[in-house]
C-alpha cells in the first residue's frame, strides 16, 4: 500500500488562513542555535531549504525573540532589530524556491530565562522563579505589558518585510505569554491576572498588534499549552476554553498545540525513546550543551551551507569493513558519491553494537539508527555481505581501490577485575555470553545508557541491583537526552538502588557457600570525596566501562596495495553520533 493511499489526507493540499500548502507535513518549529550575533545565517536558508525540497508542506521556523530582556540562550534570533530582515529575505527565498510557504515563530520566554546575556531583569507575570534558571523576575508593569505587545507587533513587522508567509505566536512551553495564562505563574491582581479571561488579555492584545502588522494576506497561527503537567498548572480544560477565545477574535488562522513546560516538565516536550514514539535525541543533546543543531542518523544535518567535494576519483571499487553505524554509513554515502561498495560484516545482521544496545527496556528505537542506515545502502545499491569476515589476505585478493575500516570495539575489562570469572562487562549481558542472578552490582563508569539500561534489564529479570558510580549522579549523561526523569521513576519501581562517589579499588572472592555453591564476590571501594573505605558484597559485578578499539585489521594494513581509512570506534570508542559522522567524513575523502 502507499503512503499516499495509506494516509488519506496526508498528501492532500491545505488552505491556513491566505496561505495554501501543499500537503500536511508541517515542519514545526525548534531550536538550530544557527543564529550568529542575534541575526538569521546562512545556515538557517539552507537548513530550511533541504526541509522544503524533501517535501515539507509547511514550514515553521525556530522562535525569533520579541525584546531585549528575552535572551534566554545565546544563539536567538533577535527579531527585534531591523538588522534581520536580509536575513529573512534568505530564508523564505530559499524555501519559496521550492515552492513551500514558511512561518515565523514569534516569542518572549518570560520567566523562563536568565539574565546572563541580556544583563537584563527577567520579565514575568509575577516574581515566580522558574526551576531551571532559579531567577527571580521581575512582575511586569503596565507599560512593561505595552512594551511587550509592541515588541510582537515590531517583529512582525519584520517578518512580512522579510517575505514570510505568516507568523506563529508561541504561547506554550516557554512564553510569557504561557506565563500569563498560567494560574501558577500568574498571580496579578489587576487586569491581566484572575480568571482565565484576565489572564489571556496580552494574548489577546498582541494577537491585534500582530494582526495589523502583517495584514491579511499573511497567516496567523497560535500554539498554546495542552496541559502543563505541574501542580496548579493549566490543564486541558483550561486550553480548550483559550482555543475558543482565541477563535472568537476572528483574526488566528490555526491553533495548535504542545504538553509541558519547558523547564519543570521537559522531558514531556522533548520526549525520549523511553516514551512512545521517540527519537534518538542527538538533536536534544546538542541544543542543550549551546552546540549547533545536528542529527545522530544525517550527518548533513547543520551543515548544510558547508559543501562537500567532489570525489578523488570516480566510481571507486571501496570495500567496507563493519556494518555498525560508521560503517553503515561510510558505505551508504560512498555509494552516493558514485563508488560501487561492498560491505562486509561478520556478525549475521548488521547493526553492530546498537542491536545490542536496543534490547535492553525502553531503547528499541534506538535500532531505528542502523535500520535506517541499512535502508540507504540497499536504496543505493550497496552489496551488503553478512556472516563474513574480512581479513587483512582477503582484502589483499579483493584488490579494491579503498578500503573503509569499521570494526568497532571491544569490551576491556577494568585493572581492578583481575580476571575474575563473575565481574563481566554489559556486553557480555547484553550479547548472551552471561547471565548474571541474584545480587548485582553495576559498576557506571560511562555515565549514559549502558549502566542504568542494563540495571533495568536485570532487575526485570529477578536480580537485585545496584548501581554504583563515582560521579555525583549515576547516569549522569541521561539529562542530555532527557531520560533521567523518567529513569529514576523506573528505577525506583523496579527497585533499583543508586550509590554515588564511589570508586573501585579491588575485587575478592568470599570464599565457597557451605552447600559448595559459589561464594560471593566483594568489591572495595573508596567513598572519595571523604577517603573513606567501603564494601559492597554480591553475586555479580556488570562493568559499564571504556572499551578498546578493535584494530586489529587496522594495523595489519597499514601498508597495503590500496588505501586505507578507518571510521568509529577501531578509532578510539565513542558515542553513536561520532561514528555516523566520522563514517560519512570517510566516505566523502574517498
Amino acid at each position: 500500500m502507499s503512503a499516499t493511499s495509506r494516509y488519506r489526507y496526508l498528501f492532500s493540499p491545505l488552505r491556513v488562513g491566505p496561505v495554501v500548502v501543499r500537503n500536511r507535513i508541517v515542519f514545526s518549529a525548534h531550536l538550530t542555535n544557527f543564529a550568529e550575533d542575534g541575526l538569521p545565517s546562512q545556515q538557517h536558508a539552507d537548513y530550511y531549504a533541504a526541509r522544503a525540497a524533501g517535501g515539507a508542506g509547511l514550514i515553521i521556523t525556530e522562535e525569533h525573540s520579541t525584546h531585549p530582556t528575552d535572551w534566554p540562550y545565546e544563539k536567538l534570533i533577535h527579531g527585534f532589530h531591523r538588522e534581520v530582515i536580509p536575513g529573512y529575505r534568505k530564508i523564505t527565498a530559499a524555501t519559496h524556491a521550492h515552492g513551500v510557504p514558511i512561518f515565523a515563530q514569534l516569542n518572549h520566554n518570560g520567566g523562563q530565562a536568565s539574565s546572563m546575556f541580556s544583563r537584563l531583569p527577567v520579565w514575568a507575570p509575577s516574581p515566580v522563579p522558574d526551576p531551571m534558571f532559579r531567577e527571580v523576575p521581575k512582575a511586569v508593569e503596565r507599560h512593561e505589558i505595552a512594551e511587550i505587545v509592541a515588541g510582537y507587533g515590531t517583529v512582525a513587522g519584520h517578518c512580512a518585510e522579510g517575505g514570510f508567509d505568516g507568523v506563529e505566536l508561541q504561547c506554550s512551553h516557554s512564553s510569557i505569554v504561557r506565563g500569563f495564562l498560567s494560574p501558577a505563574t500568574n498571580q496579578r491582581t489587576d487586569a491581566y491576572g484572575g480568571s482565565l479571561r484576565c489572564r489571556a488579555r496580552i494574548l489577546l492584545e498582541i494577537i491585534d498588534a500582530v494582526r495589523e502588522a502583517i495584514g491579511r494576506d499573511r497567516a496567523l497561527g497560535v500554539r498554546i499549552c495542552g496541559d502543563e503537567l505541574i501542580e496548579g498548572g493549566s490543564t486541558l480544560d483550561e486550553a480548550v476554553e483559550v482555543a475558543r477565545i482565541v477563535e472568537t477574535t476572528g483574526q488566528v488562522d490555526y491553533i495548535n498545540t504542545s504538553i509541558g513546560v519547558a523547564t519543570a516538565t521537559l522531558f514531556m516536550i522533548e520526549a525520549s525513546m523511553s516514551i512512545p514514539p521517540g527519537y534518538a535525541q542527538e538533536c536534544v543533546g546538542r541544543m542543550g550543551l549551546n552546540r549547533w543543531l545536528g542529527c545522530l542518523e544525517n550527518p548533513r544535518t547543520g551543515r548544510e551551507a558547508v559543501l562537500l567535494p567532489p570525489p578523488r576519483r570516480q566510481a571507486r571499487r571501496v570495500i567496507v569493513v563493519g556494518a555498525g553505524p560508521a560503517g553503515l554509513q561510510a558505505a551508504a554515502t560512498a555509494a552516493r558519491r558514485g563508488h560501487r561498495v561492498t560491505l562486509y560484516e561478520r556478525q549475521p545482521r548488521t547493526g553492530g553494537q546498537v542491536v545490542a544496545a536496543a534490547s535492553v527496556p525502553s531503547r528499541a528505537e534506538f535500532l531505528d539508527v542502523v535500520r535506517n542506515l541499512a535502508a540507504e545502502c540497499q536504496r543505493n545499491g550497496v552489496d551488503v555481505r553478512t556472516g563474513v569476515e574480512a581479513t587483512a589476505e582477503s582484502l589483499r585478493a579483493d584488490a579494491p581501490d579503498a578500503v573503509v575500516l569499521a570494526t568497532g570495539a571491544r569490551p576491556q575489562p577494568p585493572y581492578w577485575a583481575a580476571g575474575h570469572a563473575r565481574v563481566v562487562d554489559v556486553r557480555d549481558v547484553l550479547e548472551g555470553r552471561a547471565e548474571p542472578t541474584g545480587q548485582v552490582v553495576v559498576v557506571d563508569d560511562l555515565g549514559f545508557h549502558q549502566a542504568t539500561s542494563v540495571a533495568e534489564l536485570l532487575a526485570d529479570r529477578g536480580c537485585t541491583v545496584e548501581i554504583i558510580t563515582a560521579g555525583m549522579v549515576v547516569g549522569q549523561d541521561l539529562g542530555i537526552t532527557l531520560d533521567m526523569e523518567t529513569f529514576n521513576v523506573r528505577a525506583y519501581a523496579k527497585g533499583i538502588r543508586q550509590a554515588t562517589d564511589l570508586v573501585v579499588t579491588g575485587v575478592a572472592a568470599d570464599g565457597e557457600q557451605a552447600d559448595g555453591g559459589r561464594g560471593q564476590v566483594v568489591l572495595e571501594l573508596l567513598h572519595h570525596p571523604t577517603g573513606q573505605p567501603a564494601r559492597r558484597r554480591c553475586d555479580w559485578v556488570v562493568c559499564a566501562v571504556h572499551q578498546a578499539p578493535d584494530d586489529a585489521l587496522w594495523r595489519q594494513l597499514r601498508v597495503a596495495p590500496f588505501e586505507v581509512r578507518r571510521a568509529g570506534d577501531c578509532v578510539t570508542p565513542r558515542r553513536a553520533h561520532a561514528a555516523v559522522i566520522e563514517g560519512h567524513r570517510a566516505a566523502v575523502a574517498l
